[in-house]
């Protein structure tokens, strides 16, 4: 299996995920308050650059490999959310990603569209009606498609599968830091 990684930390078995050391500290409780402190970054592309068509509706629709630091030490679980802002009908979530273990810190491209994955991390359903992630397929003209990691204080007590209607407020007031990463598609 590609997507295998060798592990680094000792609470977790091989899987999708690198861990690797955490450091620095931020704080806040909600995501709309927490320090964008986590550098978050993609080895398939800059940020504010074209997403490559791998990742979209146009590909394979594959989800894209991302990278991050800066992360406080103190975290109990990881999530990351995908969205456009700029679809018609309002902000397109993407992707869905909870529960990844706090040492992570690379997810390698091809994450299984799966609602359980190894380590506990668990997917929701995105705006297609399906769990994991589906591309940048914008109806026409460019969109920019976001990436935003959190750093949360506990794991999320969701059920795998859920919606952003369960996501997002079960994310209130356990964000401790935040990062982001734009990319742009169009068609």
């Amino acid at each position: 299996m590609a997507w295998l990684l060798p592990c680094i930390s000792l609470l977790s078995s091989c899987g999708h995920f690198q861990t690797g050391a955490n450091s620095s500290h931020a704080g806040g409780d909600a995501p709309d308050m927490a320090k964008k402190t986590i550098q978050l970054s993609s080895p398939a592309f800059k940020s504010g650059g074209l997403l490559p068509r791998t990742y979209t509706c146009d590909g394979p629709n594959i989800s894209p490999p991302l990278q991050w630091a800066d992360v406080p030490e103190s975290i109990k679980s990881l999530a990351i959310v995908c969205q456009d802002p700029d679809a018609p009908q309002g902000a397109w979530t993407h992707w869905l990603l909870m529960n990844i273990t706090p040492h992570t810190t690379t997810l390698k491209e091809n994450i299984p569209t799966q609602d359980t994955l190894p380590h506990g991390a668990i997917q929701g359903q995105n705006d297609f009606g399906k769990i994991g992630y589906g591309g940048a397929c914008p109806p026409s003209g460019t969109h920019r498609y976001i990436f935003r990691i959190y750093a949360l204080n506990s794991k999320l007590n969701i059920p795998a599968g859920a919606t952003k209607a369960q996501v997002f407020p079960a994310l209130q007031g356990h964000v401790i830091a935040e990062g982001e990463l734009m990319s742009r598609y169009s068609r």
